[in-house]
């Protein structure tokens, strides 16, 4: 931030008050509220705080309008061109692109904690045969804190880097286990020889009757999933994460806290419903009737898949999600999945229409990603909680972060109360 004094005056009942602006090294200026309830007595109002920094950070910047997303000041389409997962996960956690040795034992401790304390797996079977994926993350995730005593005191330094190598090794263990789970396989267990995508693929797809030879373009495309997913700034999961360790609560509570947030609908689930929308489709003839649809304002139904929260441009992550795409589709040779042809079809044709491209009403990568995971063979309810395993290095950084800040204090967002003021009690006889 700039040491320039400057502030914004805002006048309530003839009275001004002076707020300091703080200048960002990248982004919009923020004006400084802290002190307004203090001095003025009136608090601000934001749902959904979309125009509130609930804190300052060096992790990720993204510019909705450029479309431009940025990891300690890196390109994601670079990151994600010339880096692997690991690697990135390295920089958003330390700050720095690692050197040669850095990296060797980065990975190398990473891949120390891939297995799961056995006695888990009991854990697991607790759960209903048919729970969903998700459900079972959020209980696992959550269970580790009873597992592992020896990295839960967040004013340890080492035991709060022994808990991020732990959450960052474990997940991929974890979804896999709770995938198997649910299709009623045995589980598999991590190996050490192969990399981060790879041991994912494997754990999921390997069967003790015959082994799992994972295709390199396959697992290239995994890591590039987990890469464009790893962490998007301060969205619904990650503050949840920082909510919820504003408190002093352990890593591992937390960290199920943002998996809780990111099954929603409207977060994580985003490329299942894409995927389910194509599907609903069905045929390339049936597109023009959606897309009327979608431009109907008195009609709710809209195209899932194109536009973003936050882009106001093209999403950067769809142009790299979006060879991937391609890649896996031409190795399986499914060109001719009806899914794809739909796929295909409507994203020519809601790029052709001006009433798309004037509202900036891109392809995002939700749109790929769906269709790459069911390419691989993974069913809907796996895609969440493969962004969760993505997802993880995000909420990790952005924990590590706030436990160091010195500015920490425990979150308690305000309200603006609409309800019955003081009133006495009616005896029930009375009523």
């Amino acid at each position: 931030m700039s040491d320039e004094k400057r502030t914004a005056k805002l006048e309530i009942e003839g009275k001004t008050y002076e707020l300091p602006i703080f200048s960002p090294t990248a982004g919009p200026d923020v004006v400084d509220i802290r002190k307004l309830y203090g001095t003025a007595g009136v608090f601000t109002y934001d749902p959904g705080f979309t125009s509130t920094a609930s804190c300052d950070s060096t992790i990720t910047f993204i510019d909705g309008d450029k479309g431009e997303l940025l990891h300690r000041g890196y390109p994601i389409d670079q990151l994600a061109e010339k880096s692997h997962f690991l690697e990135v996960c390295y920089l958003l956690l330390y700050g720095e692109l690692p050197s040669p040795a850095e990296l060797e034992d980065f990975e190398s401790r990473v891949t120390g904690h891939t297995m799961l304390h056995e006695q888990m797996v009991y854990f697991f079977r607790g759960f209903r045969r048919d729970a969903h994926p998700m459900a079972i993350m959020v209980g696992v995730v959550g269970a580790m804190s009873a597992f592992y005593h020896d990295s839960t005191d967040i004013r340890d330094p080492w035991q709060r880097e022994v808990a991020s190598i732990r959450m960052i090794a474990k997940m991929p263990t974890i979804a896999a286990w709770a995938y198997k789970y649910s299709i009623g396989q045995p589980f598999e267990y991590p190996r050490n020889d192969l990399d981060y995508a790879s041991n994912f693929l494997r754990m999921c797809f390997s069967v003790p009757a015959e082994d799992y030879e994972v295709n390199p373009i396959l697992s290239r495309a995994m890591d590039r999933i987990f890469t464009l997913h790893a962490d998007h700034e301060q969205n619904a999961s990650t503050s949840t994460v920082r909510l919820a360790s504003s408190s002093g609560a352990n890593p591992f509570a937390c960290i199920a806290a943002g998996i809780a947030c990111l099954w929603g609908p409207a977060h994580g689930g985003a490329n299942q419903a894409c995927l389910e929308m194509l599907q609903e489709i069905g045929t390339p003839d049936r597109i023009p009737e959606f897309i009327a649809r979608a431009k109907d304002k008195d009609d709710p139904f809209r195209l899932m898949g194109f536009g973003h929260r936050v882009y106001k441009n093209f999403d950067p992550r769809a142009k790299v999600m979006k060879q991937s795409a391609d890649e896996v589709l031409e190795l399986l040779g499914i060109d001719n999945n009806p899914t794809l042809q739909v796929a295909k079809e409507l994203e020519k044709q809601a790029l052709a229409d001006p009433y798309f491209t004037e509202k900036k009403l891109f392809p995002n990568v939700d749109f790929y990603s769906g269709i790459i995971l069911e390419a691989m063979g993974f069913p809907t309810s796996m895609f969440t909680p493969i962004f969760a395993v993505s997802r993880t290095i995000g909420w990790i950084s952005q924990w590590k972060e706030m436990i160091s800040d010195p500015q920490m204090k425990i979150g308690r967002p305000r309200q603006l109360y609409q309800g019955a003021t003081l009133r006495d009690y009616v005896d029930i006889e009375k009523r």
